[in-house]
């Protein structure tokens, strides 16, 4: 699924949530969330992220999240929420995750932070 805008407290985290339960009651397992054109995401944003994963995980699946922009990957490594969430810099990664026989490449949160806080100094 590409989201585009902010997943925030109103309309961008129902919005979200009721998507994820369509797909849920259609079937799907796993879902790969395209996150490049999400420019900011609040608590309530973060909440229905978690709701949805625990969703699927609930149904036997799982929810992969792909292209967060930076300020978004401090809020996962802020909120500790990075473990949480298979996080991917390729969608064919993270579609490839759900799939034990393939090879993946995951996103490195600590290399990540690692750049951050040299990038300050």
């Amino acid at each position: 699924m590409d989201l585009k805008g902010r997943i925030t407290v109103g309309p961008g985290a129902a919005a979200l949530r009721e998507k994820v339960s369509a797909q849920n009651a259609a079937g799907v397992r796993n879902l790969v969330l395209e996150l490049s054109g999400v420019d900011y995401i609040d608590s309530t944003g973060l909440g229905a992220l978690v709701m949805c994963a625990t969703t699927m995980r609930r149904n036997g699946g799982n929810i992969k999240l792909v292209n967060l922009n930076r300020r978004n990957i401090e809020l996962l490594v802020m909120t500790k929420l990075e473990t949480v969430f298979e996080v991917f810099a390729d969608e064919q990664d993270a579609v490839n995750s759900c799939y034990p026989d393939r090879k993946v490449k995951t996103f490195d949160i600590l290399d990540f932070v690692k750049k951050m806080k040299s990038s300050e100094e």
